[in-house]
């Protein structure tokens, strides 16, 4: 009788060490996925296009040469956020970003997700200053050479493939 006793908690023993180990497996795996393979995405609310109006861009001369659909930042927070925080933005899409008065202007892309082209246009509607492919998520700073009222901001590439370039102009109009 007391060796059945004695191989029944041995027994008993082996199977608590074996559900041990496998909850350590587990927990390890666990660990293991959060840690290295999961892959989470930015906590962070995004934003979606809103369509405001249309802008065209045309060269010196008056002959047009694209427009876009227009998203409009016209007071300080609509400014300071920018396109930030938007994971896309189509092609024929663009923020317009307008100012109370004339200045040398300075943007970055701190929370940026997507390169952009950045044009920065005086007060006659001029572009004066163009920034292309600038580098998402970063404080590095994009100055206008010459006093701007506006800041045009498109996808990376689009004034190169639009044949957008100093000296050209813009004009829009709001729904």
């Amino acid at each position: 009788m007391p060796q059945k006793k004695q191989k029944q908690t041995s027994n008993k023993m082996s199977t608590q060490k074996i559900v041990g180990g496998i909850l350590l497996i587990a927990a390890a795996g666990f660990f293991i996925y959060n840690n290295f393979f999961k892959e989470d995405k930015p906590k962070m609310d995004y934003y979606n296009f809103t369509k405001e109006g249309e802008l065209s861009f045309s060269d010196s001369l008056g002959t047009s040469k694209t427009k876009i659909d227009l998203e409009v930042a016209d007071n300080e927070y609509e400014r300071e956020l920018g396109l930030m925080k938007r994971i896309e933005m189509k092609e024929n899409q663009g923020m317009l970003f307008i100012f109370p008065d004339e200045q040398i202007l300075s943007f970055w892309m701190r929370n940026t997700l997507i390169s952009l082209d950045m044009m920065f246009i005086n007060a006659a509607k001029e572009i004066v200053t163009i920034h292309r492919n600038t580098t998402k998520l970063s404080d590095q700073t994009y100055p206008s050479s010459k006093p701007a009222m506006y800041v045009v901001e498109v996808v990376a590439g689009f004034t190169e493939r639009h044949n957008i370039r100093v000296g050209d102009r813009i004009d829009w109009k709001r729904n």
